[in-house]
């Protein structure tokens, strides 16, 4: 099957890279309205050495902006690592905290007038959008923990290890955190390292993963396989894995499987009820836009999450018993009730609300992913995420993805065209198939450019991230990033490989030099 063409392509080099173009663009996309929903720093924001954003008065006056364009806002296409703050979060966190200040206590259980919900029920009021996002019934995510915290919580009731069946299966690049948690489960079941197989790529030139390759290496293993623990999207080339495909491969052999999602929730679109995902985590700091080190969130399948009253076994046959639900899902709460659910580490914040008061120290969990809950969550940083998410509401992430696609091919393009035709001292390592990546393009620099690549990016107001020893990571959100910002981008950036080139070729001269004046050994 031949690749997708990139539309932006086809357009003359000339017309495509200039700045009229990036702007007409701009003018008609119909979600450009949303970066207004967002805070920019200025390139004189990131350069002010005190907390806050760059001064730009004084008592005696307003300050001179000491080189031109430092008052522009900056290139921000990093949110990827981390996201840009929403406007309404400072509004929100105000209430949060004039909540605390005039309530206290009763701030967890009063509904207040233009407030936002009781404390008590934040992490219900997260779930409709939530579950939007990630393609789920709303009982089968809640927004809790953070995101290495909720995979050990859900590995500890996922990943049931026996004699037969005890491998877990990660890719080989993944995360690091990911590597830590998957070993310290093995470690924890007293199982040798040797128990963790990882997905490596078939050729070191290329971090690609096909889908006949992930596979096979999940057949070849499949007898001796407790768990798959795979990333949506790789953090390192950006590839966006076929979730489905590769679900529906695990349960035909009867394996279980679990999907970290840090880098594809908010970026790409996501069915997991559909896919019949097992069960997955994220963060929401990212794409997310919740905050630095905010509280991130799960999914639990259905299936997976049912409380069920098991009824005693009547005389007449003292072998059976049948499980029953309650008509609105919660479990019956009674001393004497005997409960089915998957077992799972539990805590307070996952027992069943009616309940959860009386101190009985009979834990009655809530149906769904809810009931995975340990402790009270941080009201503050649930209120950061209802922040972001009341942006998402503004739109569809079917929306947001065509937008992305948008703005990521027409970022491959001028990455493409470096120069014209010159051959770019570059290459991209995320996959040129849309439907394999999500808004990040990771470019693989000639060795040698980074650290001089990065200085003049960041001279020139450009936040984007790095991988080293040669890799950037540039990752237009289709939040609030614009072609206008792609454009800036591309301006410095190939000025910058250009600058790494000719320094490079300077020190080749001089290294010559050295070599040549040289005098023979006697």
């Amino acid at each position: 099957m031949p690749k997708p063409q990139n539309p932006f392509l086809e357009i003359p080099f000339s017309e495509l890279c200039s700045e009229e173009y990036a702007r007409k663009e701009d003018e008609k996309d119909v979600l450009s309205h949303l970066r207004k929903e967002f805070i920019i720093p200025t390139k004189a924001d990131l350069k002010n050495k005190r907390y806050g954003p760059a001064p730009t008065t004084t008592a005696e006056g307003p300050i001179g902006i000491t080189r031109a364009g430092e008052s522009e806002e900056s290139i921000y296409l990093c949110g990827n690592s981390l996201g840009l703050q929403p406007r309404r979060t400072r509004e929100y966190v105000n209430k949060y905290l004039d909540t605390w200040a005039s309530k206290g206590v009763f701030g967890h259980f009063r509904e207040l007038e233009g407030g936002l919900p009781p404390w008590m029920h934040l992490d219900d009021a997260l779930k409709e959008q939530t579950s939007k996002i990630v393609g789920a019934l709303p009982s089968e995510v809640v927004v809790m923990e953070t995101l290495t915290a909720n995979l050990h919580l859900l590995m500890s009731s996922f990943y049931r290890p026996t004699k037969d069946r005890y491998k877990i299966i990660i890719e080989g690049k993944a995360f690091p955190s990911d590597h830590y948690a998957a070993l310290s489960q093995l470690a924890h079941h007293n199982l040798p390292s040797s128990a963790l197989i990882t997905i490596v790529p078939p050729s070191l030139s290329s971090p690609y993963l096909s889908n006949e390759h992930i596979l096979s290496i999940i057949s070849q293993h499949a007898a001796t396989t407790a768990l798959v623990l795979l990333p949506g999207i790789q953090f390192y080339s950006g590839q966006y894995f076929d979730i489905d495909l590769i679900t529906r491969h695990c349960h035909s052999l009867g394996i279980t499987v679990g999907w970290d999602l840090a880098h594809a929730v908010g970026n790409v679109p996501l069915k997991l009820h559909d896919w019949n995902v097992d069960f997955a985590a994220w963060c929401n700091y990212k794409y997310m836009n919740g905050g630095p080190g905010v509280i991130g969130g799960l999914f639990v399948h259905d299936k997976h999450g049912k409380v069920e009253s098991v009824s005693p076994a009547p005389a007449s046959n003292p072998i059976s018993t049948t499980a029953i639900l309650s008509p609105n899902g919660d479990a019956p709460y009674d001393n004497d009730t005997q409960l089915a659910y998957r077992p799972r580490l539990s805590g307070w914040w996952g027992s069943d609300k009616t309940s959860r008061f009386l101190m009985s120290n009979n834990f009655v969990p809530i149906p769904g992913a809810s009931g995975f809950q340990l402790s009270n969550p941080s009201a503050l940083d649930m209120t950061s995420v209802i922040a972001s998410l009341d942006v998402f509401s503004l739109t569809s992430i079917s929306a947001l993805r065509a937008r992305s696609l948008n703005l990521t091919a027409y970022l491959e393009a001028r990455l493409l065209r470096y120069d014209g035709a010159a051959t770019p001292p570059y290459k991209i390592i995320t996959p040129s198939n849309p439907a394999e990546r999500g808004a990040q393009l990771s470019i693989l620099l000639n060795p040698g450019m980074l650290e001089h690549v990065l200085e003049i990016l960041e001279e020139e107001g450009v936040v984007v991230d790095e991988r080293k020893p040669d890799v950037i990571r540039v990752a237009p959100a289709p939040l609030y990033n614009s072609y206008w910002d792609v454009h800036r981008f591309m301006e410095v950036f190939q000025g910058a490989c250009k600058s790494a080139l000719a320094i490079s070729g300077e020190k080749e001269i001089e290294n010559g030099a050295l070599v040549d004046d040289t005098p023979l050994a006697m």
